[in-house]
């Protein structure tokens, strides 16, 4: 049966330079839509920019551009690597778009009407870089920049007010908050009272944003406005079909330095507004050079930019998806980088088509040969094969990319060594049927690892397809036609020497 599979990621900051960090969220939700899209479903997947603040206002002002002048500049640098990096996104949403206001200013007015919206005076530590007020012990820290101390009259949103009812729900669905560490640091949170969330900055102090419906001394604070694109991109309040098809999101993918702000700012505003809240929110971990998290501020940002132009997108997309345990940190490095390549690609995946494409040539014309009846050792690795069609959606579902790729890899690494094996380049010269049963299953098996493959690189598995004449087929065993005339094709993956 179709099902409906609506993923984000978090809208990134207009004023950040794209590193691998976002490279990171952006693909492997890219890989997570295409293995649904692989599967079935019904899939829409949503990103996007965060173009609101006083660090944008700051920055275009330095610049001397107007505040969108300066964010339709930098937009493009997202879009355009998006675009190389081979993501596949249905939406690409800015927080300036006309669409996004309106859905802003309606929320705010529910919101307001339904009373979880009042006035008060309020005096405490504010961190600019941070753009928000901190407590005492956030203060104490030493984490927040360019803090001081403020004292103005602004809106607040009653969230506190929904603090059992977010413990009951986090309690009542295991799957909501993933993985489960990071559910037990929410829960964790949530045993202190819960204050409730300033959502507005006056426009005497602060100007660039949208502005309150129902005060228009005040534009609404970033998060209370960043975190409504989600309904947004599917049409809340515009196109009613559009929205109750899509909405709840099924899964938010994130970076774990923003699971709070989704986890209680958002589900407590999802709650006021009588709306489900979404089914996953998945906090993934950072990317490390060396021990240290990779951050502009300590300047050790890795422009994935820079890999991909030196080794193409699928390495890089491969790299990332395959070091990474979703949950974990990951810690990057050149030499780990190369050994992933090398191993993985070169030797075995890259490897596995120079053998059958060089092969079959030599001793069948390029014509994939007739498989016969299978042996054990035939049946061995198509047992392999079949058994994929069951793993590898099943790890996709728990977020297990890394796993999946694996179990993909073990076939691969299984037909090199059936091949080594049965040494088909000998067979030939005995039994030339023998031959072109061996070198059928290895073609087979490895048509249904590019296939299983193709969400993570999908270029490089398309040349595969392409070789093999086998584009557009299932993962279903059989699916490779005896009688089709190989494609050519250069090295899919050279080697790296250091």
């Amino acid at each position: 049966m179709t099902t409906k599979f609506y993923l984000t990621t978090p809208i990134y900051y207009v004023n950040d330079r794209p590193h691998i960090g976002h490279a990171y969220t952006t693909i492997l939700a890219d890989v997570l839509a295409r293995f649904h899209r692989q599967a079935g479903d019904e899939v829409f997947f949503l990103t996007g920019l965060d173009e609101h603040g006083q660090k944008v206002l700051q920055a275009s002002q330095a610049r001397g551009l107007t505040p969108q002048q300066h964010c339709d500049d930098l937009a493009p640098r997202f879009s355009q690597l998006w675009e190389k990096l081979g993501i596949s996104n249905d939406d690409f949403i800015r927080t300036t778009q006309d669409r996004h206001k309106k859905v802003v200013q309606a929320v705010l007015r529910k919101v307001y009407e339904k009373g979880d919206i009042y006035q008060s005076e309020y005096e405490g530590w504010y961190s600019v870089a941070e753009e928000r007020f901190i407590t005492e012990t956030e203060k104490e820290s030493g984490e927040f920049r360019d803090v001081k101390m403020l004292k103005e009259r602004n809106w607040f949103f009653r969230m506190s007010q929904y603090q059992q009812k977010l413990i009951d729900h986090i309690n009542a669905h295991p799957q909501f908050i993933q993985p489960e560490h990071r559910k037990n640091e929410i829960l964790g949170f949530l045993r202190q009272p819960l204050t409730d969330l300033c959502i507005s900055r006056p426009k005497s102090r602060m100007g660039w944003g949208i502005e309150l419906p129902f005060d228009t001394e005040y534009v609404t604070y970033v998060w209370f406005d960043a975190l409504l694109n989600y309904l947004t991109g599917v049409g809340y309040l515009t196109e009613d079909d559009k929205f109750k098809k899509w909405w709840p999101a099924s899964l938010h993918l994130l970076g774990k330095d923003i699971l709070t702000t989704h986890s209680v700012y958002w589900t407590t505003m999802l709650f006021s507004l009588d709306l489900p809240l979404p089914e996953t929110i998945f906090a993934h971990g950072w990317w490390m050079l060396g021990e240290s998290k990779m951050s502009k501020s300590v300047g050790n940002v890795v422009n994935p930019l820079d890999l991909v132009d030196q080794f193409g997108v699928d390495p890089v997309r491969y790299y990332l998806m395959r070091e990474m345990i979703p949950g974990q940190d990951a810690h990057f490095t050149m030499e780990s980088f190369v050994k992933r390549f090398n191993s993985d690609l070169a030797n075995d995946f890259g490897n596995l088509l120079n053998r059958v494409s060089g092969l079959i040539p030599k001793y069948f014309n390029a014509i994939v040969p007739e498989p016969g009846a299978l042996t054990p050792e035939d049946q061995h690795i198509q047992t392999i094969a079949e058994n994929l069609q069951n793993k590898v959606p099943g790890l996709i579902k728990e977020l297990k990319v890394s796993e999946a790729i694996e179990e993909i890899l073990q076939l691969i690494r299984a037909v090199n060594k059936y091949m080594e094996q049965q040494a088909p380049w000998k067979l030939a010269k005995e039994n030339l049927p023998a031959a072109g049963r061996v070198l059928y299953v290895a073609s087979e098996a490895l048509r249904i690892s590019a296939l299983h493959l193709s969400p993570v690189m999908p270029a490089k598995t398309d040349t595969v397809l392409n070789v093999l004449g086998a584009k557009g087929s299932s993962p279903q065993w059989g699916g490779l036609k005896p009688g089709t005339k190989l494609g050519e094709h250069g090295a899919l993956f050279p080697r790296i020497e250091k």
